[in-house]
């Protein structure tokens, strides 16, 4: 009975020890995930480690999917991301990335795209959205898109009223960048890169939401129903001035920041970047996530995005998983603990009987011996 209970207590130790082999590499990522989870770029790094162990040829691939797609800028980032990893990619690949990237910054291209982009006032790459960004500085744009969906309003249609709340917001900002000097800039590219994003149906249902609600808040409607019903691209000074009227910029504070956050993810990850960072944040936290993970991982943002999507700039999901796997870790340390204990006490009890046996048969041979030598003298 002794020995069994010995060995179950080995059996624990052995189980235990097993189980805490299994446990612990889940439970240490999930410790640091945990602990990462307010820092963009510790997270991603951390969720890239795991994805890139399953994979070895993930970044390869996807190089040379987004070259089929024509997308240059995301080629190169993943470029950069296999580089910082010191993952080597053939030459050939490598040599293909560069001459789309040059292709793509050319002289002619970048002409044909300034033009799109200030005709149209779509952006999707640095070219356009310069020229959508152009168009919108001298009014051409914004006004545009405010009579566009004032028309609507005024006649009862279907209005995208983040559209033209965001264009009633730009011609206000538009007005204190050239009073700055340029100093409000970067929230006019910023705004006109989330109106772009909803023209073309890039800005994911939670931030447009947000984003319409902040627009509405800084727009007076029936005043800006008026001004844009007797408003015209051939009248910009007269209805740039009556839509400024309809603009309550006290109430724009939310909208400035999120135009400025969306400017500095542009700033490191190009147009694209951004733009994929309007589709996949939930809400102006989001957006600011995203420009912290641009300032820390510069031209790898975009390739760590298209891996990782929104869980690059949060736990989205698996909170209480991750706990529990620490919560099995540490439930299979203590359960190895209680095994060593139990062990060590069965093992010294055991040690302690044997001596204690030890001793009394000692004690009763010492005593047959006297009894003996006692019946001899008698």
């Amino acid at each position: 009975m002794k020995w069994l209970r010995i060995s179950t207590a080995l059996t624990g130790i052995a189980a235990c020890s097993f189980m805490l082999a299994q446990v612990a590499p889940h439970a240490r990522e999930a410790g640091a995930i945990l602990a990462g989870q307010d820092d963009p770029a510790v997270l991603s790094e951390i969720r890239l480690d795991a994805l890139l162990r399953q994979n070895d040829r993930l970044i390869q691939d996807n190089i040379e999917a987004a070259l089929a797609a024509g997308d240059a800028d995301l080629a190169d980032s993943f470029v950069a991301l296999a580089r910082d990893r010191n993952i080597a990619l053939p030459d050939a690949l490598l040599t293909g990335v560069s001459d789309a990237v040059k292709e793509e910054n050319s002289t002619s291209h970048f002409a044909k795209r300034f033009a799109t982009g200030l005709v149209t006032g779509s952006a999707d790459d640095v070219a356009s959205l310069s020229g959508t960004v152009a168009g919108d500085l001298f009014v051409i744009g914004d006004i545009r898109d405010v009579v566009r969906e004032g028309k609507h309003l005024a006649m009862g249609e279907d209005t995208d009223r983040l559209v033209l709340g965001l264009a009633a917001a730009g011609l206000a900002v538009t007005a204190a960048t050239y009073v700055s000097v340029g100093g409000a800039a970067p929230v006019r590219a910023g705004l006109t890169l989330v109106k772009d994003a909803r023209k073309v149906g890039r800005l994911s249902e939670g931030l447009a939401a947000w984003a319409g609600r902040s627009a509405r808040e800084v727009v007076d409607t029936p005043m800006l129903r008026n001004a844009v019903a007797k408003g015209s691209v051939l009248r910009p000074g007269e209805t740039v001035s009556a839509i400024k009227a309809a603009f309550r910029a006290e109430k724009a504070g939310a909208l400035v920041r999120l135009g400025k956050d969306v400017t500095r993810v542009a700033e490191k990850t190009g147009t694209r970047g951004a733009m994929e960072t309007l589709r996949i944040a939930e809400g102006p936290k989001d957006v600011a996530r995203a420009a912290r993970l641009a300032e820390a991982q510069g031209g790898k943002t975009r390739a760590i995005m298209k891996l990782l999507g929104r869980g690059a700039l949060l736990l989205v999901a698996g909170a209480f998983n991750l706990t529990l796997w620490l919560f099995g870790a540490a439930l299979t340390l203590l359960g190895l603990l209680s095994s060593i204990k139990a062990t060590t006490e069965r093992l010294t009890q055991a040690w302690c009987d044997r001596r204690r046996a030890r001793r009394i048969r000692r004690a009763q041979i010492a005593a047959e011996a006297a009894l003996a030598a006692a019946a001899l003298r008698a």
